[in-house]
């Protein structure tokens, strides 16, 4: 199964909306077959798997970490049908698809084939390797996951918003495969003000995500990089969504839409565009996953609003010494401790001098 999780997280980042799923099938103790589906629209794992393995698939065990699907409202055949026909004797699943059309249904058509059925081996670690597909499955609403790199007394950047760089090298290096896995990568426009930043995944052959701008007043300058680099080739590209109101200059909105970047428009409110507006419009535009990488108040909002899911913290071993250095979290403080916003099942470790802090809402 540990073999099955190692290459499904080989589609990491490519298979949006389908889940990652490795299968490895085994046969008098050792393995005939293997596969892990690439992306969205190529054959699933457990085609592959067998396609491999042959006729040697009779009378094995196929391994997965998800069940085999079973229906045809998609661009490939059931998987099912596929590992009735090969002969399989048994199947080994870590877990039940969330998806509706399937869970439970797979495995009771192998069942009913007499295959024998197993589910549950390591269902923890499964759940967490498709935490994305999850919950877009139960909610409809995107994985968002709040990443930012800081000093130990808690600062992103200096009184004068110096932020180049917090944390070291090969901490970077993680954020940009990070992007590369998601689907869409969110600052607000004071970010984009200060920094300029590019926010695409930096390696060849890696995945760019969609950037998202929240840019109420439509401030974003037409010479930034987040402009400039729409549509021009090569790894330094990626498209950009930004998120304005109706009380933004309709002049400034159409300049934009000529260079290349997607304008959406919200209703005004107080306090700003909501996040739960925004993750309802990037779900019907296909998202996701969503990794925040804001300032202070972008952060502060998207853990005040409860639209958080998982959070990664790089901590660097340095002070700024001041209140007027610029916080990871701010805007109105929650008044209890009561209320304070907790992480659970976390996860520290060392990234050389830094810390990286992992855990969930």
């Amino acid at each position: 199964m540990r073999r099955a999780f190692f290459l499904a997280r080989k589609g990491a980042g490519k298979t949006a909306p389908n889940p990652m799923v490795g299968a490895v099938i085994v046969r008098h103790g050792r393995i005939v077959g293997e596969g892990y589906h690439h992306r969205a629209g190529c054959a699933h794992a457990e085609i592959i798997a067998l396609a491999q393995a042959g006729k040697k698939a009779g009378g094995g065990t196929l391994y997965t970490n998800l069940e085999p699907c079973c229906h045809t409202e998609k661009r490939t055949p059931p998987c099912t049908d596929a590992i009735i026909q090969s002969g399989i004797a048994r199947v080994v699943a870590a877990m039940l698809d969330p998806n509706p059309m399937v869970h439970g249904k797979g495995f009771n058509a192998l069942r009913a084939a007499g295959i024998d059925v197993t589910v549950g081996l390591l269902q923890h670690e499964a759940n967490r390797l498709n935490e994305i597909f999850i919950k877009q499955m139960k909610t409809k609403l995107p994985f968002v996951i709040l990443k930012a790199a800081m000093t130990l007394d808690g600062r992103i950047a200096t009184k004068t918003g110096e932020s180049r760089w917090v944390t070291c090298e090969k901490a970077r290096r993680e954020v940009h495969k990070l992007r590369s896995k998601v689907d869409a990568v969110l600052v607000g426009i004071g970010t984009v003000l200060t920094d300029d930043p590019l926010l695409v995944a930096g390696e060849k052959g890696m995945k760019n995500p969609l950037r998202v701008v929240i840019d109420p007043h439509l401030k974003i300058p037409v010479h930034s990089r987040l402009v400039t680099s729409v549509g021009r080739g090569g790894s330094r590209t990626a498209p950009t969504l930004v998120l304005t109101t109706a009380s933004a200059s309709s002049k400034k909105a159409t300049l934009l839409t000529q260079l290349g970047v997607r304008i959406e428009s919200f209703s005004k409110q107080a306090g700003g565009i909501p996040f739960k507006a925004i993750l309802k419009r990037l779900s019907q535009i296909g998202i996701t996953s969503l990794l925040i990488e804001g300032g202070g108040n972008v952060n502060g909002r998207a853990l005040r609003e409860g639209i958080v899911d998982k959070v990664i913290f790089y901590i660097a071993p340095r002070f700024l010494c001041g209140n007027d250095a610029k916080a990871v979290v701010d805007g109105e403080a929650i008044a209890s401790l009561t209320d304070a916003v907790s992480l659970r099942d976390l996860t520290i470790r060392k990234v050389r001098d830094d810390l990286c802090v992992e855990g969930y809402i």
